[in-house]
């Protein structure tokens, strides 16, 4: 009896992403693998909002503020379009103060990659994207659970994350202070103080 034949999954290419029309879901592609991600969950939002805040008050304090970003971002590595098997968006970012071009191509380090995890990205957040950044040399790669309370913390040689329930924390470099994010701050439900009137 004859093996059936299973056909090749469809490889996509960087230019190929590039050209989708704006529809209003994320499009990345890591070695031909196609990621779609439609618009993201309100709790997402706060999270990734929080998120975003903790970091940029953080690298105020070091001049460093315009080094934190947020997606939409079309990051390659330093590779252009054409030769890059990589095209990746993550929810947030920090990039080495010397590729602050404006240009999405000059970003070639990350020094941290945070990706806020929803029910569509999780295989691709945790598995495809991972060793993305794992193999473009992010120093860290926070995989951000709110559902389950958690954060994944990655290195480039990392097999496994660490596993972090209280305080998520981070330096810009050695001998800078830490940046400490409490996580039941970070995943509280929404907070609205309303004034006085």
């Amino acid at each position: 009896m004859a093996m059936p034949v299973i056909p090749e999954a469809r490889r996509y290419t960087v230019e190929e992403v590039l050209a989708f029309p704006a529809d209003g879901n994320r499009y990345e592609v890591v070695q031909g693998e196609l990621l779609v991600t439609p618009a993201p969950r309100g709790k997402h939002q706060f999270v990734a909002g929080r998120l975003y805040y903790a970091l940029r008050t953080y690298l105020v304090s070091l001049g460093l503020q315009d080094t934190v970003l947020f997606s939409p971002a079309d990051i390659t590595f330093g590779v252009p379009p054409r030769e890059a098997d990589d095209l990746v968006q993550p929810d947030i970012f920090v990039v080495h103060p010397d590729e602050l071009s404006g240009e999405w191509l000059d970003m070639k380090r990350l020094l941290l990659v945070a990706e806020v995890v929803s029910p569509s990205s999780s295989r691709g957040d945790r598995v495809v994207k991972r060793k993305a950044y794992q193999r473009h040399g992010v120093e860290t790669y926070w995989v951000v659970d709110a559902d389950a309370g958690l954060v994944e913390v990655w290195h480039p040689e990392d097999e496994r994350p660490a596993i972090v329930t209280d305080v998520l924390v981070w330096c810009w470099r050695v001998g800078a202070p830490d940046l400490r994010i409490p996580l039941p701050e970070l995943f509280s439900p929404p907070q609205i103080r309303r004034p006085a009137p």
